[in-house]
């Protein structure tokens, strides 16, 4: 995807736009120390230039940064040389096993390609619980709706050194979907060049995700240790007026290979107990192999 924050407008918003991703860095190392996590592997989802994993990396994690503009993902390499940085969607690339996920900057409302939206959001934090380990963190921000009047505009403009942007902003209160039109000048030798770039962005209310997840249980029953494996067998439900009852919600198998101190490898087993679960499970494209629970 090469349609956004190229080359002009990644360098705009590296040097003119930082301050979120700077400011925001000492409260998510808090949050990370007061969770007993001061190491590991943490993923910067929507990394951009790089700004937060510096931070990071200062701090003593490995960073492990993702982005979709290439442009953006080049400036990254070049500030944090010791970090690993990719270029892809932060819908569809792999999240490795890690101590904690970020997604700050409005990363998970950009609307990327055609089938980005409500579902695939909810795919993408199965995949980031998936992925982080016992205790892990996730941090994220949104922009929501509700900015500007349904149908009305605002305009607006921001420059420095060598550069100038303009900022269009039109908000569709029936579709949630926020437009922002954005034209960029910046001075190559004697002579300005100008870009123009238009980002749609999903927007959602803090309200509705917590509703999708509002009852969502899960409990660590065992943890066993031999050698250089650590299984956790865990128990998890939908409902809170289902926790502690063995009959409903999910047997979790989560296996971990440890080497040198750091996690390796890592394998899941899910099984459904209840009939919902497992018609849950079928109607996703999973399978059921057998019907004996392990609890």
């Amino acid at each position: 995807m090469k349609d956004f924050y190229k080359e002009d407008l990644a360098y705009i918003h590296d040097i003119g736009f930082s301050d979120w991703a700077v400011k925001s860095a000492p409260g998510i190392i808090e949050i990370f120390t007061k969770n007993k996590i001061t190491g590991g592997l943490v993923i910067d989802l929507g990394c951009g230039s790089g700004l937060s994993a510096r931070e990071l990396v200062k701090a003593g994690y490995r960073v492990l940064g993702i982005d979709i503009s290439e442009s953006m993902v080049n400036i990254a390499r070049k500030r944090v040389p010791n970090a690993e940085f990719k270029i892809g969607s932060v819908f569809k690339t792999e999240i490795p096993n890690c101590n904690a996920v970020i997604g700050i900057s409005e990363c998970f409302n950009y609307l990327l390609a055609r089938d980005n939206n409500n579902s695939e959001l909810i795919k993408l934090f199965d995949r980031v619980y998936k992925a982080l380990i016992p205790g892990g963190v996730f941090i994220f921000d949104i922009v929501e709706a509700g900015q500007i009047k349904n149908g009305e505009s605002s305009q607006g403009f921001t420059e420095g050194k060598d550069w100038l942007v303009l900022v269009e902003k039109k908000e569709d209160l029936e579709k949630n979907i926020l437009t922002r039109r954005i034209i960029s000048f910046r001075k190559i030798g004697e002579y300005y060049r100008r870009d123009e770039e238009i980002h749609r962005q999903q927007l959602y209310r803090r309200k509705d995700i917590v509703r999708r997840f509002p009852d969502y249980s899960f409990d660590v029953k065992r943890i066993i240790s031999s050698g250089d494996f650590v299984v956790l067998h865990s128990h998890a439900t939908l409902k809170a007026v289902h926790r502690g009852n063995e009959s409903k919600g999910f047997i979790i198998t989560d296996t971990f290979r440890i080497e040198n101190g750091r996690l390796a490898e890592h394998w899941d087993a899910i099984q459904p107990i209840d009939f919902f679960t497992r018609f849950l499970i079928l109607v996703s494209g999973g399978t059921i192999a057998n019907n004996n629970p392990t609890f």
